[in-house]
Order: structure tokens, then C-alpha cells, then sequence
């Protein structure tokens, strides 16, 4: 009895972490299925409530680093400032109806987000056994995309400029309940690892004199770059082709809500067979294939089909790529999930911004898209012989 309590508390902490990383995602997307809707209600350019988005990964970029430093030797304190930042970004936007407000509620939540995601692999290793950490890793990246599937959902059914205060509050509301929840589940410390008190710049010397942290660090700069410009003006780009914002949020949301259940299954089955570096080769090269045809096709249909598709086979790269940081960095695990998330996030930056830019440009757009996609491929091919070196887990 006593040993399944103890299971039980360990995956509370899961589940609790599981909250707040939705909440960021919900934050961070909120307006990425309404982006011409928003434009009009607070009298600002797509591309002005496009960086309502970016800023994200603007700031990624800046504190992934730091972020994980301070998870290594604080984890506990450095999970719960971002759950609790989290918050306060969402509770600021709600202060005044217009288009600083919702900036300073960004901004204040961006910096939140390398807390959170980057301790995606230390909620794992903290408070479960070896056996579960891949299953857990793929649950906690699961809930992250969920919270997107949460925000395509709201935009869904909220589509209307007179309804986006709606939207707001309810984001604020469940990421102050995600960030209480988590504060009652972390009052129990972690059963197989303890807070590190030795200095911090060891796990970054670590993590970064690794060749395959730094190799899939790289390689996260494509298929970050590519979902974050999708999820960002994939309304827009669609718009000419007679796609509605409340179709384009659909679109988003059945996209990641394949997502989230191939991030939930895929990993696991991948880490057990070891063929990691064969996921990332087909995703990449799917997806690189889906972006022409909605270059040269943009339709309706072909918006479900490819992006669909894109969503199930390219979301599930990041548990899997975690995953691997996880096994490889031990102790370092912030700060080595924190350089494949600054990775990815400089990629959603610019490739977002390059996007941006074309966004009246719709085919140019998708073969950019395209492009970045596929010039990862050999990347990912040349993984599979250190991937199967690692040790597997238990």
C-alpha cells in the first residue's frame, strides 16, 4: 500500500507539471488561429499580433541558458517561478483592452517558458525510476502540445473580435489553477535526485563538450522553425485560398491534437525499437512534402491533409530528442534540454520572421517552409550511429 502511495505522488508531480506546460502553450498561442480577427479588434497589423507569438522564442533564445542553470542547482524554485510568472502574464493581459497590455502579458510569460519546458526532463528524473523517464518524458511533451490543441480549441469556438476577452480570462484562469496545482504537488521533494548546491557553469561545460548534445541542438533549428512559422500564419497563408479563421483553427487544432497523441505513443515505441534517427529522417522529409503541396494545392482539404500530417509525425521528434538529452546529460539535463530549446526557438524566430515577411506571398512562404524541412534531413540521417551507441534505458 505504502509503495503504490509513493507511485502515486511521484506521477502527481507529472500531472501537475503537465498543467503548466499546457498553460504556457496556451499563453504563447492564443491568438495564432485568430491573427486577422485580433488585428481588427485592436487596431494593429497580422505581423504586430504575429509577435504576440514570437516573442517567444525571442526570449527562448535569450534565457534557455540561464534557465537551465538555475533548474540544475534550484529545481524546485526554478519550475514554480516560471508556473507562477506564467500566470502573472496571463492575469496582466487582462488589465486593459488593447494591444500593449496583451505585449507586457507576453513578454512577462515568455520569460516563464524556459522554466518550464526546460524541466521537462528533470520533473522525469526527479520523481520517477529510470524504467518510466522515457514514458513520463513523452507524457510531459504531450501535455506541452496539448496546450497548444487547448488554444486552437478557444480560438475555434471563440472566433469572433467581441469574444477575445472570453479567451483571455479563461487562459488566465486555468494557468492560475496549473500554477497552484503545482505548488501543493512540488511540497514533496523529488525521490531520486536532490537539489544541486555546486556551482552551475559545470553542467553547461558538460552538456555543451557533448558532440551529439551539440549535433541535435542543430538539428532542432528545422523542425522547430518549421511548426513555430506553421502555428503562427498558417491562418494567414491560407486566407487567399478561401480557408476561414475558424476553418484554420480547426486545421491547428487537428493537427496537434494528432500530435499530442503521437507524442503520447510514438516515443516509446521508438526508444524501444532505437530508431530515433529514422523518426527524425521521415518526419522531416514528410514535412518538407506536405509544405509544397499546400505551396502548389492550397485548399481546404489539403490544409487537413498535409498539416495534419505534419503534426503526427513531426511533434513526436522533441520527446524523442529529449529523451536522448535526458539519457546523455544526466545531472545536466536543464541545462542540456535548455540548449536544444534555444536551438529550436532561434529557428522558430527566424524562420517565423522570414515568413512573416511573405506572408502575402503564400506559395513562397510554404517552399520556404519546405526547404528548411528538408535541408535537415541529412542531419538527422547522420544521428543514427551515435543514437545507437547510447546506452538504452532500462
Amino acid at each position: 500500500m505504502k509503495s503504490q502511495l509513493a507511485v502515486r505522488n511521484r506521477w502527481s508531480a507529472i500531472v501537475a507539471y503537465a498543467l503548466v506546460g499546457a498553460a504556457t502553450q496556451l499563453v504563447w498561442l492564443n491568438f495564432a488561429g485568430v491573427t486577422t480577427v485580433a488585428s481588427s479588434r485592436y487596431g494593429v497589423s497580422e505581423s504586430a499580433i504575429g509577435w504576440l507569438a514570437q516573442v517567444f522564442p525571442l526570449l527562448y533564445v535569450v534565457m534557455a541558458i540561464p534557465a537551465g542553470l538555475v533548474l540544475d542547482k534550484w529545481f524546485r524554485s526554478g519550475l514554480l517561478v516560471g508556473a507562477l510568472l506564467t500566470a502573472l502574464g496571463a492575469v496582466v493581459r487582462l488589465i486593459g483592452d488593447d494591444y500593449n497590455w496583451l505585449l507586457a502579458g507576453q513578454l512577462i510569460a515568455s520569460v516563464a517558458q524556459p522554466f518550464v519546458l526546460n524541466a521537462v526532463t528533470g520533473i522525469t528524473g526527479r520523481y520517477l525510476a529510470e524504467k518510466d523517464r522515457p514514458t513520463g518524458i513523452a507524457v510531459g511533451t504531450a501535455s506541452i502540445f496539448a496546450g497548444m490543441v487547448l488554444a486552437f480549441v478557444m480560438a475555434a469556438l471563440l472566433p469572433d473580435a467581441g469574444q477575445l476577452p472570453t479567451m483571455l480570462w479563461l487562459s488566465a484562469t486555468f494557468s492560475v489553477v496549473a500554477a497552484v496545482v503545482l505548488v501543493v504537488a512540488l511540497r514533496q521533494p523529488g525521490h531520486h535526485r536532490v537539489e544541486r548546491r555546486g556551482p552551475t557553469r559545470g553542467a553547461l561545460k558538460i552538456a555543451w563538450s557533448d558532440p551529439l548534445i551539440r549535433r541535435v541542438a542543430l538539428l532542432a533549428i528545422f523542425p522547430f522553425g518549421v511548426f513555430v512559422a506553421m502555428t503562427t500564419f498558417a491562418q494567414a497563408l491560407l486566407e487567399p485560398a478561401g480557408v476561414s479563421a475558424e476553418v484554420a483553427s480547426t486545421i491547428l487544432l487537428v493537427n496537434v491534437i494528432v500530435g499530442v497523441i503521437g507524442s503520447a505513443v510514438i516515443p516509446v515505441l521508438v526508444v524501444r525499437h532505437r530508431a530515433e534517427s529514422s523518426l527524425l529522417v521521415v518526419s522531416l522529409a514528410v514535412t518538407a512534402l506536405a509544405c509544397c503541396l499546400l505551396a502548389v494545392f492550397p485548399s481546404v482539404v489539403m490544409g487537413f491533409v498535409a498539416i495534419t500530417v505534419i503534426g503526427f509525425l513531426l511533434l513526436p521528434a522533441l520527446p524523442i530528442v529529449l529523451e536522448l538529452v535526458e539519457r546523455r546529460t544526466g545531472e545536466a539535463e536543464g541545462t542540456g534540454a535548455g540548449l536544444i530549446w534555444m536551438a529550436g526557438n532561434l529557428g522558430g524566430l527566424v524562420v517565423a520572421i522570414v515568413v512573416g515577411l511573405l506572408v502575402k506571398h503564400p506559395l513562397v512562404a510554404f517552399l520556404v517552409m519546405a526547404f528548411v524541412a528538408l535541408i535537415a534531413v541529412p542531419g538527422a540521417r547522420a544521428l543514427r550511429k551515435p543514437i545507437a551507441e547510447l546506452v538504452p534505458p532500462l
